[in-house]
C-alpha cells in the first residue's frame, strides 16, 4: 500500500530580501532534503487562495486539503471550534477570539501584538476563565483554546449584522491604527459592549500579561465537511499544534493526532510529531503533518527565526521520514499553505511552491527547492483543492 505524506510548513514562502543577497529564508535556509527531493519530483506554483477571498491559513489548508472554499468556508472561527469540540447550534454565530495587546483600546489606538506576547497556553486559558465569569451570559460565551487563540460563541447571533462584520484579522495590524475596527465593532452594539469590557478586565491590576483587549473576527456559522476517506478513499490524519488544522482534520472525519510540546513556534516537540506520523503510517494511509513556526516568524519580522525554521521542518522532519519510509512506495507532497513574507509580517496570496515525490516512478524536477525554481518549470495549478488531486493522479487513485 502506497503511504501518501503532505509536509506544510506554514507561511514558508516568501520574497527576496536584500539582507540575504537577493534570496529568500527558503533559499538561505540548509535544506539538504528538500534540495535532493526536488531533483526527482515534479515540482511548480500553486494558487492556494481563490481570487476574492483573503489569504488566510484556514483558506489555504482547506484548499491543501482538497475543499474547495468557496463552497465549504464558513469562517475562521467554526474551524477551531470544531477542534475543540464544542457543541454548536445551527444559528450560533462562531468567532475567532484572539487576546491581543494595544496600545490603548480607543480610536488613538495601535495594535502592538497580535499574539500578546506569546501568552502562555496557562494564562491564556486563565484570561479566558476570568473573561466567562465576569461577562459569559445568556448570549456570549467564552472558550480556551491555545496560546492567544480562543472562541467566543454568540448564541442565536445568525443571522444579524455581526454576520457580515469585516473585522480586520489582528496579524494583519501590526503597529497599525485600530481605530477603524473599532468602528466597525460599534456598529453592533452587543458585541461592542462586549469588547469594551473585555479590554477594561484585562487592563486591571492582576493581569500580568501583555492581553490587554480580545479582538473577535472571523467569525461564521458551523462547518460541515464531506469525509476525506470518502472522498480520497485514503485512512487519513493530520499532526498539527493549531487548532485550525485539527479542526479540519476532525470536520473531514479524519484522525487527529496530538502531540505534548507541540507549541506552533521554533521550540515545537518536531521529535514527537515526527514519531506521531510514523507511528500512524503503520495502519494508515495518509498523514498531513504541519509546521507552524516559519509563518509566526514571518509574523514577528525575524529573517533569522524564519530560515532556521525552515531548516528545521527540512532536517527535522522532511529528511527523518523521507529515510524511515526509504525502499517503500510513498508519495510525499511539500508545500507552505501561503507565503509570510517578512517584509510585510502578514500573509500574501501569492502562488506556493510545491513538490511532489512518487517513489515509484522516475521524475526530473530542479536542483534546489526554492519559489524560483518552482515558477522556472512552468507547472502551474490554479485552484489549491487541485494539489492533493493532482499528487493522487501520479498513483492513479482519483
Amino acid at each position: 500500500m502506497t503511504k501518501v505524506l503532505l509536509l506544510v510548513a506554514d507561511g514558508m514562502g516568501d520574497w527576496p530580501l536584500e539582507e540575504l543577497g537577493g534570496k529568500t529564508p527558503l533559499e538561505e535556509a540548509y535544506t539538504p532534503g528538500m534540495d535532493f527531493l526536488a531533483q526527482v519530483s515534479r515540482v511548480g506554483l500553486c494558487q492556494t487562495i481563490p481570487e476574492g477571498m483573503p489569504p488566510g491559513s484556514d483558506i489555504a489548508n482547506m484548499t491543501l486539503l482538497g475543499y474547495e472554499p468557496g463552497q465549504y468556508h464558513t469562517g475562521r472561527g467554526p474551524i477551531e471550534a470544531v477542534a475543540m469540540g464544542l457543541e454548536t447550534a445551527q444559528d450560533d454565530l462562531i468567532w475567532r477570539c484572539n487576546l491581543v495587546d494595544v496600545s490603548d483600546y480607543s480610536q488613538s489606538g495601535t495594535m502592538l501584538d497580535y499574539a500578546a506576547g506569546h501568552i502562555s497556553t496557562r494564562d491564556g486559558g486563565e484570561l479566558m476563565q476570568v473573561l466567562q465569569k465576569e461577562l459569559g451570559d445568556s448570549e456570549f460565551s467564552f472558550h480556551a483554546g491555545v496560546q492567544y487563540r480562543h472562541i467566543l460563541v454568540q448564541k442565536k447571533g445568525l443571522p444579524s449584522r455581526a454576520t457580515n462584520l469585516d473585522i480586520t484579522p489582528p496579524h494583519d495590524l501590526l503597529e497599525q491604527s485600530i481605530a477603524r475596527d473599532l468602528e466597525k465593532y460599534q456598529t453592533c452594539p452587543a458585541v461592542w459592549k462586549l469588547v469594551r469590557e473585555a479590554a477594561h478586565i484585562l487592563q486591571g491590576v492582576h493581569n500580568h500579561t501583555r492581553a490587554r483587549a480580545i479582538w473577535p473576527w472571523g467569525q461564521g456559522g458551523s462547518l460541515t465537511l464531506p469525509a476525506f476517506k470518502h472522498r480520497f478513499s485514503l485512512e487519513g490524519a493530520v499532526i498539527s499544534a493549531v487548532d485550525l488544522v485539527k479542526g479540519l482534520g476532525r470536520a473531514a472525519g479524519m484522525r487527529v493526532v496530538d502531540v505534548p510540546g507541540a507549541t506552533g513556534l521554533l521550540d515545537t516537540n518536531y521529535q514527537g510529531k515526527l514519531h506521531a506520523a510514523r507511528t500512524f503510517l503503520e495502519t494508515g494511509d495518509f498523514v498531513f503533518v504541519h509546521l507552524e513556526a516559519p509563518d509566526e516568524c514571518g509574523h514577528m519580522g525575524s529573517i533569522q527565526d524564519k530560515v532556521e525554521a525552515i531548516s528545521r521542518f527540512d532536517q527535522q522532519i522532511v529528511l527523518p521520514l523521507l529515510e524511515h519510509l526509504r525502499g517503500e512506495d510513498i508519495i510525499m507532497l511539500i508545500c507552505c499553505d501561503h507565503l509570510t513574507p517578512v517584509k510585510i509580517r502578514t500573509h500574501a496570496r501569492d502562488p506556493v511552491p510545491f513538490l511532489v515525490y512518487d517513489s515509484r516512478k522516475e521524475a526530473s524536477g530542479t536542483e534546489t527547492f526554492s519559489e524560483k525554481e518552482a515558477a522556472r518549470t512552468g507547472l502551474f495549478l490554479g485552484h489549491g483543492h487541485d494539489l492533493l488531486p493532482f499528487a493522487l493522479d501520479r498513483m492513479e487513485r482519483q
